[in-house]
Formats: C-alpha cells, sequence, structure tokens
C-alpha cells in the first residue's frame, strides 16, 4: 500500500514547498508554535491556488489549549468549516472532547456542516480519557482519518498504542502517525506501527531582522521564524516511497 504524506504549513511560502515536494496533503494552520490554530479565509483561499495537486486540509481550532469547547466556539468551528469548504479546501481537521473526555457530540454536527470534504479528526486523541473509545467515537461517527502520536510526545514513544489503534481500525478510518517523524526514523515508524499515513511539520529556522520581542517562540537566536524546509519534505517522500 501506498505511503501518504501530510506536511503542516502556516504559510502560503509553505505551501508550495510542501505541493513542490510532491506530498499528498497539506494540514493548513496558523500558529504552530501554539499547536496550530485556525488559519485565516485569505490563507485559505491562497493556499488552494497555490497547492497544484497537493490536497489542502484546513484545521480548525478557534483557540489555543484544551479541546473542551463552549457553544459559542463550536459555531465558529462551525463557520470556519462551511468557509473552508466554500473557499475549495479538500479536507478540515477539528476534534471536540467533552467534560468527560470522550469525543463530544458537537462533532456530529461539524462532520455534517462539512459534508463531503475529508475530516481528520486530530491528536484531541492523545488527550482524550481512553483512545480506544475515541476511535471507536470517530469511527462511528464517520471521520476519514484520526492523527495520534499514540499519547507520547513522539510517535516511536507511543507506537505501540498506534499499532493497536490502526489494528483495531482495521481500515474504517485512517490512522495517521505523528509526533517528531522524520526521514531518519519514518521507516521505524511505519514498521512498528503499520500505519500508511505520516504527519510532520518538517521545518527550519530562517535568519531575520525583527525585534527579538516578535520572533516565534522556540527559534534559535539571529532567527525570527521557521518555514517549510525542502530538503527535509524530499528525504521523508524518499521514505515513503520506498516503504
Amino acid at each position: 500500500m501506498t505511503v501518504r504524506v501530510e506536511i503542516g504549513v502556516e504559510s502560503v511560502g509553505g505551501v508550495a514547498v510542501a505541493a513542490r515536494g510532491g506530498v499528498e496533503r497539506i494540514e493548513l494552520c496558523a500558529a504552530l508554535g501554539d499547536g496550530g490554530l485556525t488559519p485565516s479565509a485569505g490563507l485559505i483561499e491562497q493556499a488552494v491556488a497555490s497547492a497544484g495537486r497537493t490536497e489542502v486540509h484546513v484545521l480548525v481550532r478557534p483557540r489555543p489549549g484544551d479541546f473542551r469547547y463552549t457553544a459559542n466556539e463550536v459555531a465558529v468551528m462551525r463557520r470556519d468549516i462551511a468557509l473552508a469548504r466554500e473557499l475549495g479546501a479538500a479536507g478540515v481537521v477539528f476534534g471536540v472532547l467533552n467534560a468527560g473526555g470522550g469525543v463530544d457530540d458537537a462533532c456530529a454536527d461539524l462532520l455534517e456542516t462539512a459534508g463531503d470534504l475529508e475530516t481528520t479528526f486530530h491528536r484531541a486523541i492523545d488527550v482524550s480519557a481512553n483512545s480506544v473509545r475515541a476511535l471507536d467515537r470517530v469511527v462511528e461517527l464517520g471521520f476519514t482519518r484520526v492523527l495520534t502520536s499514540g499519547r507520547a510526545r513522539f510517535a516511536l514513544d507511543g507506537a505501540d498504542l498506534i499499532r493497536e489503534l490502526n489494528d483495531r481500525a482495521a481500515g474504517r478510518v485512517q490512522v495517521m502517525a505523528c509526533g517528531g517523524v522524520r526521514a531518519g526514523n519514518a521507516g521505524e515508524v511505519l514498521a512498528r506501527t503499520g500505519v500508511r499515513d505520516l504527519h510532520a511539520a518538517v521545518r527550519i529556522p530562517v535568519r531575520g531582522a525583527a525585534d527579538p520581542l516578535f520572533t516565534a517562540m522556540g527559534v534559535p537566536e539571529g532567527f525570527d521564524r521557521f518555514d517549510t524546509d525542502i530538503g527535509g519534505i524530499a528525504a521523508l517522500r524518499a521514505v515513503a516511497l520506498s516503504a
């Protein structure tokens, strides 16, 4: 089976780099330093125009922090999903948990808004009360795929749970592994988890003249932001093609 690669990006330039690298999908976000937030309408529109044959999947996350959202926040998500669809996105990425840590019923309404778009339940599964039960609900609701690091920071540390989820899914939903996935470990991630979808945010720091007050969080001294790394994408894609 073909291994599919998804790259997380937060700029039009990143979209172009990922498309040039031949990846199947991009997850379009704002504020990757905060774990990703919903991108602007302008960014979605330009990303779709720049992506060529690469699918644009839009992250829908209205704020940083946990995934237990108020009714007003869910209403914002519903409108953002509708807007992403209007602007030509191929898919949307979201997740809502209830007070008990299970998959919230609001997801059903958001899926209805998504219509025929592909849908990914994101890493909310990794902070749910129980990932196996959450996966069963994701399957029941009809998501296209689920993104998981196996409740660990890195995919290799969570590989046993990712494999358990992938085996349990049995093709009813695609299980996509994430968490520090790079060319150097992708082969092992694939072998240990059994998944055929990989997600990575392959980035490098960019030098700039910004005042230190305005540099991105975690950027090394002398740099002011991160950008998508074509070399890292090419190497990861090569592993995927040879798997």
